[in-house]
């Protein structure tokens, strides 16, 4: 497929948006951009801070206009939106692409829009080629390939899958932006509005149409965990990622097996003690706002999977992130994913449809970001 442009970035003013921007400025060099939003002076006033090349192209398509965002998507090899919340502002642009056959990836961990999309668009997406990939930041591609990781470094070791992983967050340091608040604001509108959404996001396979597996663990318990070696508590995004990799495990065909078991805790130093770091909010709860550049830079997070066999064998493996996990991580892990998407990942291996981050570029992907966007991937002993 031949586009005009490799990747556009659609939300280039907001606040991440120009964090993508800015990597792609620094280490786009092969990668033909532009970039998009509701506002040209807005626009050109980004581009001109961040030092990107005088002649970037800039789009104005604003998220309600259906003929901008199809115009827009006929243009690009893969659209990557920072534009949230996607449930009041990514109806009209997942289906451009979809109609299109272009890729798209974003950063929502709006799972009640995600199971809308799937919903709404996998059958088009199929038609037209168009790979969706939901979820292209923290939320939720350090958890979903952490557990891919571990699941292929258990079967290396044990010839065969693992049965149950459990995901642990080990430390961790970052802000909140504005951006995250609202999206956070958006669902619990839309929960009062439609009562079902709540069990939607209570449903650990809310993503996986037409199947559901075994019970899943508790994850709004403290407890002391005896195979992770320390006392866990509820993480704030658990919700999130585990309905993604049980998406991941149910696209693959179920290699992890249809009685799968995934969960994500913080990791605690007793019953009462708080999780590792977290997150901070900063005070700031306007869309377009976020962690300083200083905040980002001291940032981190480190993250342990447990692959475990019902004969007590387990296998440890961290994943880990050098800049603040929401932004200055982020930003680095989605351009990747997009560039992933149209460099790494042939449309004869991956055909059209709605797709996670490591059912799509799973393999592609655990070799691009160490080496490219600051996450590392290891075996434990």
């Amino acid at each position: 497929m031949t586009r005009e442009f490799d990747i556009v970035v659609y939300g280039a003013s907001g606040y991440t948006g120009r964090l993508v921007a800015e990597y792609l400025v620094a280490h786009g060099e092969d990668v033909k951009w532009a970039m998009a939003g509701r506002s040209a002076a807005k626009l050109a006033e980004i581009r001109d801070l961040i030092g990107a090349k005088a002649d970037t192209t800039l789009i104005v398509a604003d998220a309600d206009d259906d003929a901008a965002l199809a115009s827009m998507a006929q243009r690009a090899a893969v659209v990557l939106t920072t534009a949230g919340p996607y449930q009041l502002y990514g109806d009209k642009l997942v289906a451009a692409c979809a109609r299109a056959g272009t890729d798209y990836v974003d950063l929502t961990g709006e799972s009640n829009w995600i199971a809308k999309m799937i919903a709404e668009h996998e059958a088009v997406a199929k038609q037209s080629g168009a790979r969706l990939v939901f979820s292209c930041g923290f939320d939720s591609v350090p958890f979903d390939l952490g557990v891919l990781f571990v699941e292929n470094e258990a079967r290396k070791t044990f010839g065969a899958y693992a049965p149950r992983v459990r995901g642990r967050v080990r430390a961790i340091n970052g802000g909140l932006s504005g951006g995250t608040m609202a999206s956070g604001t958006a669902t619990a509108a839309a929960m009062q509005k439609d009562p079902s959404i709540g069990a939607l996001l209570a449903n650990p396979f809310a993503l996986t149409p037409g199947f559901t597996g075994p019970a899943q663990p508790d994850l709004t318990a403290t407890y002391e965990d005896s195979v992770t070696g320390s006392w866990v508590s509820p993480f704030m995004m658990s919700a999130i990622n585990t309905k993604a990799v049980h998406r991941s495990n149910f696209l693959l065909g179920h290699a992890w097996g249809k009685d799968f078991v995934y969960d994500e805790m913080s990791m605690a130093s007793g019953p009462g003690a708080a999780p590792p770091a977290g997150f901070s909010f900063g005070g700031r709860l306007k869309p377009g706002e976020g962690p300083t550049r200083e905040e980002r830079d001291a940032g981190f997070y480190d993250l342990l999977f447990i692959a475990e066999y019902p004969d007590g064998r387990t296998l440890r493996a961290s994943v880990k992130g050098d800049r603040d996990p929401g932004y200055g991580s982020t930003s680095k892990i989605i351009a990747e994913c997009a560039i992933c998407l149209i460099r790494d990942t042939p449309r004869e291996q991956v055909a059209g449809g709605c797709w996670t981050p490591a059912s799509a570029m799973g393999e592609a992907l655990l070799r691009r970001l160490p080496a490219r966007a600051g996450l590392s991937f290891a075996v434990e002993g």
